[in-house]
């Protein structure tokens, strides 16, 4: 029986078909999916950019930097539970493909314990925030309860905004822009146009990962009547929104160095610019879900290597 299903599970693998009934995992795996790890890189590289930034400016304070940085993990992981659990409740997963992280609908975890999951990552967040809130003042505050209101109702809620095609600018704006100018706000308590620089790299690839998710997702979303860029303008639009994004996230970052906005040693966010350019030819050559699925896993550590490069290069120039 065990050779048979590890058989099974092989076979699964090769050919990509994750509607296979899934092999018994620990909780702790269970849980590891549910989280999505491959999009945590969206909730780090904006804290490692707009803390870098800081360090132009002045001395850091490491134990915000670890608030921060911890507390934007379990914003990212309370909301991807919270589409996991809002998904499952709204079509009880019929139809739909059984990606690793449907932890549901594969029978690795209850809705009960995913709703409990998803209250103690937001809970988490907040108690890292209040703390935070406590050293800098008020302002930071306003900026995290915004944001746990858009974290939550992107994915939750009666309509919530991922399915009403306003995904990609509440993305853009809170996985991007706010989450690295908040960093940057958190160490010097001000904000500068350098800030509003380089959170554009990261919010225009965390913004292509949206993008590709969607256009593997397109024809459940069309049939759920979740609207999204690929869903209203097709997936040809959004292929090519996808190269014009990852374009706007290098051109920003050289754009900012031109301006004088911060050092050239920020150019070093260009290291993983070829992976951008394979990644965008990937996706016009892309028509399989499995060929999707690495694309999507790609742009994840695409957005982590630039935001770590970016990261480093103001970092060092700091020094």
């Amino acid at each position: 029986m065990r050779s048979a299903r590890r058989t099974s599970a092989r076979t699964a693998s090769r050919t990509g078909d994750m509607t296979a009934t899934p092999a018994p995992q620990s909780k702790i795996v269970s849980w590891f999916w549910a989280a999505r790890p491959f999009s945590l890189s969206a909730s780090v590289a904006p804290v490692l950019v707009g803390t870098a930034l800081a360090a132009t400016v002045g001395a850091l304070d490491w134990l915000l930097f670890a608030l921060a940085l911890t507390g934007s993990v379990a914003i990212q992981i309370g909301t991807n539970l919270t589409d996991e659990y809002s998904d499952h409740r709204k079509s009880g997963g019929e139809g739909k493909f059984l990606a690793p992280h449907k932890v549901i609908q594969r029978g690795l975890l209850s809705e009960r314990a995913v709703a409990l999951g998803m209250g103690a990552a937001f809970g988490y967040g907040v108690v890292a925030g209040l703390i935070i809130v406590a050293h800098v003042g008020w302002p930071i505050l306003a900026v995290g309860v915004a944001s746990v209101a858009a974290a939550y109702l992107y994915a939750g809620g009666p309509k919530p905004l991922g399915t009403l095609g306003l995904g990609e600018p509440v993305v853009f704006v809170f996985m991007g822009q706010v989450m690295v100018m908040a960093s940057y706000y958190v160490q010097q308590e001000t904000l500068t146009w350098a800030s509003f620089y380089v959170s554009l790299p990261v919010a225009f690839i965390v913004t292509a990962i949206l993008v590709v998710n969607n256009i593997r997702d397109v024809e459940e979303d069309r049939e759920a009547g979740k609207r999204s860029l690929a869903t209203a303008a097709g997936i040809r639009v959004a292929t090519w929104t996808y190269a014009a994004l990852l374009a706007g996230a290098y051109l920003s970052i050289a754009g900012a160095a031109l301006d004088g906005a911060v050092s050239a040693w920020a150019l070093l966010g260009f290291a993983p610019l070829p992976w951008a350019v394979g990644a965008a030819r990937a996706l016009f050559a892309a028509s399989e879900r499995p060929a999707m699925n690495r694309l999507l896993v790609r742009s994840g550590k695409l957005h982590g290597l630039t935001g770590l490069a970016l990261a480093a290069g103001l970092y060092v120039s700091s020094l």
